[in-house]
Order: C-alpha cells, then structure tokens, then sequence
C-alpha cells in the first residue's frame, strides 16, 4: 500500500487553501507497508510509521495566538477601510482631476473602485497556490508591502488614469491579505477555537463600513484626497514589522501548478468587458468602437473561459460545482444581491455631497448607520442559520433591502436625513446583515471537505466580480441621466465657475451653458436670487437622476427575491465533514 501525505499545514485545492493545523498530514494506518525504491533498482519494504499525533491547542484564547490575530487585524483594518474610505472621495476626485474645469463623468472616476474590486477577484484563486509556492508568512509579507506601496502611488498621482492604475496594484496585494490572514489564523488556532478568534477578525469587518467613510471624509475635510490612501503607509509599515517578529516562520512545498490559461482569460475578459460598459455614456451609445471591440472581446475570452475550465484537472475555478443545486441558486442570488446592493449604495455619498451640498466628512456620518444596521443583525442571522433554513431567513433581509432601495426613488433634493435618509440605510444595513452570510451558508453546507475551499473561492470571486460590474452598470445610468438632463451639466460648470473664479469668469462661460443663460433670463430681479434659483434647480433636476437610477437597482434587486424563493426550504445536513479528519476541518474564508 502506497503511503499520501499530505506535507505542512495548507492543502491547495483547486486554487485555493483548505488549512489545518501542523502536523495533521494525512498518513495510511499504522503499519501499512511502504515500498521504496533504491538507486540501483533493489526494492525494500518498510512498515510505514505511526501518524504523528496532533498538536494540541489550549482551551483558552492565549497571548501567543492573540499576537498572531493582532497581525492579521490589522491586514484587515487596512483592506477594509480602504474599499469604504474611497466611496466619500469619488466626488473630490471628479473636481480634482477636471479636465478644463469640467468635472470628470462619475463614470469615470467610478473606475477608481471597480479596478480595486477587480484586481481583488483577480488575486483571491492565486493566494492558495501562491501559499504554497512561497510559505504564508513570506507572502503575507509582501502582501501587506505591495498594497502599503500602491497606496503611496495612488496618493502621488497626477490623473485619473494614472490612480486607477495604481488602484489595481493595491488591489492584488490587499486581495490576498484576508485569505492568507484567513489560513494564518486557522494554523495557529486549531479547530477547537476557530469560532472565538472569527469573532475578533469579524471586528475589522464589521466596524469597516461604519468609520471607514466617516475616516475618508474627515481626511478629505481636513487634509486632502491623497490622505486617504497616505494613511495607510504608518500602518502598513507597523503590519510589516509586527508580521516579521510575530508571524511563524514555515516552509514552502510546491503542489499544483497554477493555471495560468484561465488566469490570461478570466481577468483580461472582465476588464475588456467592464471597460466596455463603462464607455458608453463617453460615445454617447453602443454602437461604437470604443464600445463594441472591447466589449466583445470581453464576452469571447470569458465564454473561452467557461468552456475551458472544464478541460483541466484544477482549474482557477471549479465551475463543475454548479451541479450542486444549492451552490447555483446561492451564487445566482449572491451575483444579483451584490451588484445592486454595493452597485447602488455606492450612489449615496456622492448624492449627498453633488446635490445636497454636504462635505465628505458629513457624508461619512450619514452612512454609519447602513454599518450599525448590519452590526445588529450579521450574529442574529448566524445564529437562526443553525436552527432553520436558509430559504427562511434570507428572504426576510432582502426583503428590507427592497423596501429601502425602493423608497431611494422618492428621494429629492431636500429630502430630510434623519427623516428618510438615515432610517432607510438603517433599514437596508439590518437586510444586509441578514443576507450575506446566510447566503454564503446555504452555498457550502452541502459541499463536502475537499470542495469548501473551492466553493469559497467562488463565492468569493461572484462577490467581487458583481460588485465591479454593479458599480460600472449604475455609473453608466447615472451619467446618461445627467447627460439626458443637460442642464446638470451646464449648471454645474457655472455655478463652480462663479465660486472659484468670479463673477466675471462665470459670465464668459455663459457661451457654453445657453441652459444656464436662458434660466437666467428667465429671473427677473435680484442676481443672487437668481443664482441661488438656479442653484435650487440644478439640484432638483440632479435628484431627479439619482430617482431614475434607484428605479434600476430597486428592479435588479427585486429579482434577487426571485432567484432567493429556490433556497432551500427544508433543513438540509451539513456534508462539511464527509472526507475529513477531524483535525482536517477548516472554516471557508470569507471575502469582505
């Protein structure tokens, strides 16, 4: 009998980690003979040894294991914020890098996030083989150095394109950083205290989307868009040093080869694809070049994709696992949850700051709530998921995300935030928490060992993927609204004039805004009544884009509820445990 091992801590499935504790290799009973081969071609059997024993973890959360957790925290806090800190600056950006005084389209800078989100989906298959090809330590380590070090670029660039190029390079390194911080802690914890220390991780993930606008706004308010992304050198710096003393030191142990054909299909087809969508409001149609090449292109690799995945034997992702129902409906509904939730609440800083006139730090205190909401309710559905079944629970949540992206197309521009603003992202915040992990839940419970990591990483990849495609679709909507409405446009280029140049550079853009002359004639009277007028209605119109555009998210998110009525009504047994050791069994990582 051949003896499998299964060498060090991480097994790479399919791309991805399934960890376990040190020394928990999978040997043959004892006893079982090994047959070896010598150099000279003799033959000798051997009675393989006894397994090792497995190490044995204390009870108690200790101050060893606490080090660990406080490196892999703070990799988080920092990946974290980073997404939330950034969704109160896109309006900064838009003044900041206008292009003859004419702001740039929100569609635009919105690229800023989807090239961030983008590159996360990119590198979350690569971590596991990259694990085991350069040990976690080592590569959590650059990890932590590469995104430090796109941020300090993305703070010292001098145009859009260049900080969205940069974005990218952040993003490959702060995807790895929960996954492998993921493996880190599952290694140091064991099995037995893997729940306790989830809660700690869970801290950053939570309190992320409560400070992190709050955070980017004050740095804005106070400092500079720049000091949004500077703020993270000090701390990266500090991860850096606190990973080299505090991380264990292991060994890397190629296994896999990487699939490098799926890498050059998969990642270079979303872009082209997404790069596509997001030019159609620039050409003013689809049926242009600019839109067409790139956007076919897209469509041919990541069709390529699909067909080819299926050929070898560990893919960058296992699409063989849609023959379990319960995944595709999960992942069906996780793809639609995720584009409009993320695609459509990323709208609301920027309402706040474009039509209401609020600062970025304001903006930031106006969407905590959305984070408090989800705070309530994420360990209330973690607990219900374990007594009743998911198809119970998740459409409850999606439920309160309705009826809050529904009541957005009402929203105006002197609607109240304490009496409609706050209470509906309060609302939708408690839906949230209610349906992401359920959803993640009812995905893998019906996997077995050895396909959770692989289920996971897909999972992970849908989120990341729809969230990009979310934000492109709506920034498209929002910008042809604007450009459907004209008067936005041309009022807001004269109203900024006149703030920041003068009365006197404002009445030599008049040429360019006819709109704005024909208003302004139209007010008889006081001139500054009649800016303040005009004022009111650029607002109003501005609104009124918005309220077209929430009329598309509330539709995507209704058909959420559809593809959620399939979850499972029934409760259903975990298959977790079926082809695993005891010692074997990891939690799936889970990608903010």
């Amino acid at each position: 009998m051949v003896t499998r091992l299964s060498v060090g801590c991480v097994t790479l499935v399919h791309g991805t980690v399934a960890t376990r504790p040190c020394g928990s290799g999978d040997l043959s009973p004892p006893g079982a003979a090994t047959r070896l081969s010598t150099r000279h071609g003799a033959h000798v059997s051997t009675a393989a040894p006894a397994p090792a024993a497995p190490p044995e973890y204390p009870e108690k959360i200790d101050a060893a294991v606490l080090k660990i957790a406080g490196v892999v925290v703070l990799g988080a806090i920092m990946s974290i914020l980073d997404i939330t800190v950034v969704n109160v600056a896109l309006r900064t950006l838009q003044q900041d890098f206008a292009v003859d005084g004419v702001p740039l389209d929100y569609s635009t800078v919105a690229w800023t996030v989807t090239g961030y989100t983008l590159a996360l989906a990119t590198v979350i298959p690569l971590s596991g083989w990259a694990a085991d090809r350069f040990g976690t330590k080592r590569l959590y380590m650059a990890a932590v150095a590469l995104f430090t070090a796109g941020s300090v670029l993305c703070a010292a660039a001098t145009s859009i394109e260049m900080l969205v190029a940069f974005r990218v390079l952040q993003g490959l390194g702060g995807g790895m950083l929960m996954p492998l911080g993921m493996t880190i802690m599952t290694r140091a914890a064991g099995p037995k205290r893997m729940g306790r220390l989830m809660a700690v991780l869970g801290i950053p993930m939570l309190l992320g989307p409560i400070f992190g606008p709050i955070l980017g706004g004050w740095l804005i308010d106070h400092f500079s868009w720049h000091w949004i992304f500077l703020i993270n050198l000090p701390i990266g710096l500090l991860a850096l040093g606190y990973a080299f003393f505090a991380l264990p030191a292991d060994r890397p142990h190629p296994s896999e080869s990487l699939d490098w054909r799926g890498v050059l299909m998969m990642s270079p087809g979303l872009a082209l694809f997404l790069y596509g969508v997001s030019s159609i409001p620039e050409q003013g149609g689809v049926g242009h070049a600019k839109v067409i090449v790139p956007g076919l292109v897209g469509v041919v690799l990541i069709v390529a994709f699909v067909l080819y995945s299926f050929r070898p034997q560990h893919p960058l992702l296992d699409l063989r696992l849609f023959r379990n129902r319960n995944l595709t409906v999960a992942i069906i509904t996780m793809f639609i949850f995720a584009a409009a939730f993320f695609g459509g609440l990323l709208l609301i800083p920027q309402f706040l700051q474009q039509v209401q006139g609020e600062t970025p730090l304001s903006a930031g205190w106006i969407l905590a709530p959305q984070g408090l909401g989800a705070m309530l309710t994420m360990p209330v559905a973690g607990a219900l998921v374990d007594r009743f079944p998911v198809g119970r629970i998740v459409p409850f949540g999606l439920l309160l995300i309705t009826g809050g992206m529904f009541a957005l197309t009402q929203i105006e521009a002197d609607s109240s935030h304490w009496g409609f603003i706050i209470p509906i992202l309060f609302v939708m915040g408690l839906g949230m928490g209610g349906t992401m992990m359920p959803i993640m839940t009812s995905a893998l419970k019906t996997l077995n060992h050895h396909e959770v990591a692989r289920g996971t990483t897909l999972l992970n990849i849908t989120q990341q993927v729809a969230s990009s495609i979310g934000v492109a679709i709506f920034s498209v909507i929002l910008t042809n609204a604007f450009k459907d409405r004209p008067l936005v446009g041309q009022g807001g280029l004269y109203l900024e004039t006149l703030q920041t140049k003068g009365p006197e550079a404002a009445q030599g853009v008049l040429a360019q805004v006819p709109l704005v002359g024909q208003f302004l004639q139209q007010q008889a009277g006081d001139p500054q009544a009649a800016v303040a007028a005009l004022g009111a209605r650029v607002a109003e119109v501005a609104a009124d884009a918005y309220a077209h555009t929430f009329w598309f998210a509330a539709g995507f998110v209704t058909l959420t509820l559809v593809s959620a009525a399939f979850l499972p009504r029934k409760h259903e047994e975990s298959h977790l445990l079926e082809g695993a050791d005891a010692d074997e069994v990891a939690p799936p990582v889970v990608i903010h």
